[in-house]
């Protein structure tokens, strides 16, 4: 072949060698899957990437996933979009409909799914703890372990023992893999939220620190789940501390024990637990659960009232007295008698 074929079947072939590579590479970028003959639209995959995996680990999954159709080609566009160094951990909805130029667009923003979280009024922290383990979003461990931890404590401008009521009962929507203590911090900014400044105002003016307007706020949280009755039950409390009477709470013995099976028994109540409020006078040492808004205001506005006592009527509400005769007619009436029938 003399040199002038040689450099004719260059020059043509360096334009057929182009076209090939650019209609190559324009095939890749092309969805696996389209909507074209179909109504429905593609199946949605979860993709999990952890804290730490490689860019090349995630072409490999999306292409075992058949999300792309080639892991060579999407690494380069990672490379030439500067989004191989930049893929935040967490769980991507994608489908295969969708490009390699999407689905990029969707780490490279952080599009994470998020979980809908909801923990009640007066779960404590180890019911926290389990709940995001339950669902896969936390070490219980760990995170009991960080409500503890007097620094990691400290770090949040805190300063308490544990975290312990601190933490706000809300619905909260949470990313795979998002740091335990990014979580605590998110549920701890809740707080602060609720705390508003008539609040902290109103905790100045009955002269309560607003680590006792929590330890009241749990207790009242764990003694009635009727909205209507949280600020009556306030003022029991309020009452009785001003007179110097114990508080005698069932739902603050129970937390100071280490188990309990559903029944409060004799010997719990002389327990020499500081949360136990029928040997000691007082608030407990710090709340026994996380209180909600709810619970947190009437803490600081309890009704007007002069009670004293409460008892069950067994329909989730109470009978509420302001003498002990009162009080003693109303236990008889709603707990000793419903018991002699079961008998």
């Amino acid at each position: 072949m003399n040199r002038r074929v040689a450099a004719w079947l260059i020059g043509a072939g360096v334009p057929v060698i182009a076209a090939a590579v650019y209609f190559g590479v324009m095939w890749t970028m092309v969805p696996l899957a389209t909507q074209s003959g179909s109504s429905a639209p593609p199946a949605m995959a979860t993709i999990d990437i952890p804290e730490g995996t490689t860019f090349r680990q995630v072409a490999e999954l999306l292409e075992k996933e058949r999300l792309i159709r080639n892991k060579w080609a999407f690494l380069l566009l990672g490379r030439l979009t500067w989004t191989d160094s930049r893929i935040l951990a967490g769980e991507y909805a994608l489908h295969a409909g969708m490009s390699p130029v999407e689905i990029l667009s969707e780490f490279r923003e952080g599009h994470v799914v998020l979980h809908p979280v909801t923990f009640p009024e007066g779960y404590t922290v180890a019911r926290i703890a389990e709940l995001l383990g339950e669902k896969g979003l936390a070490d219980p461990e760990e995170f009991m372990r960080l409500a503890r931890d007097r620094d990691f404590i400290r770090s949040l401008n805190l300063d308490v023992s544990n975290l312990e009521g601190y933490l706000f009962p809300n619905t909260y929507y949470i990313a795979r893999h998002t740091g335990t203590k990014t979580l605590i911090t998110q549920f701890v900014e809740g707080l602060r939220h609720a705390l508003t400044p008539e609040v902290l105002a109103r905790a100045q003016i009955i002269n309560m620190s607003i680590h006792e307007v929590l330890t009241l706020a749990s207790v009242i949280e764990k003694e009635t789940s009727v909205p209507e009755e949280r600020g009556v039950i306030s003022a029991v409390f309020h009452n009785r501390l001003r007179r110097g009477i114990r508080l005698q709470s069932d739902p603050t013995v129970i937390y100071g024990l280490a188990s309990f099976d559903g029944n409060l028994r004799k010997r719990d109540l002389q327990s020499s637990s500081p949360y136990n409020t029928y040997r000691f006078r007082g608030l407990p040492p710090g709340p026994i659960a996380n209180p909600g808004a709810g619970a947190i205001s009437a803490a600081v506005y309890p009704a007007m009232t002069s009670y004293l006592y409460f008892v069950s009527r067994n329909d989730g509400t109470h009978h509420f007295s302001s003498t002990l005769v009162e009080h003693n007619h109303a236990v008889n009436k709603y707990q000793r008698r419903p018991a002699q029938r079961r008998s």
